[in-house]
C-alpha cells in the first residue's frame, strides 16, 4: 500500500496551489481553494521525520491513495484532480 510521507504530503501541497497556515500544536494547516472557495483542508505534521505517515490525506482531499500518490509524484495535474472532485460533486 502507498504511504504518504511528509515530503509527499509537501509535494501534493505545492501541486493544488494549497496555502499554509500554521495550526496549533504540532500540524500545520493546507487550505485548497478553488474559484474563491475553500474545498478541502488537511494537516501536515511538523516533526522531523519524514518517512512518518500521512495516511488522513486522501480522504481529507476526496481520493485514493493511490491518486494522492499520483498528485504528490506528478503524474496527475491539479486540473485532473478538479476533475475527480468535480465528478464526485464535490465542488
Amino acid at each position: 500500500m502507498a504511504v504518504i510521507t511528509k515530503e509527499l504530503a509537501l509535494a501534493i501541497v505545492k501541486k493544488l496551489k494549497a496555502q499554509i497556515v500554521t495550526g496549533r500544536k504540532a500540524h500545520d494547516i493546507a487550505l485548497v481553494h478553488h474559484e474563491g472557495k475553500l474545498i478541502a483542508t488537511f494537516g501536515i505534521r511538523r516533526g522531523s521525520r519524514k518517512d512518518q505517515g500521512h495516511g488522513h490525506i486522501p480522504s481529507a482531499i476526496f481520493v485514493r491513495t493511490s491518486q494522492a500518490k499520483l498528485l504528490g509524484e506528478c503524474p496527475m495535474s491539479r486540473d485532473e484532480w478538479l476533475q475527480v472532485l468535480r465528478s464526485k460533486l464535490k465542488i
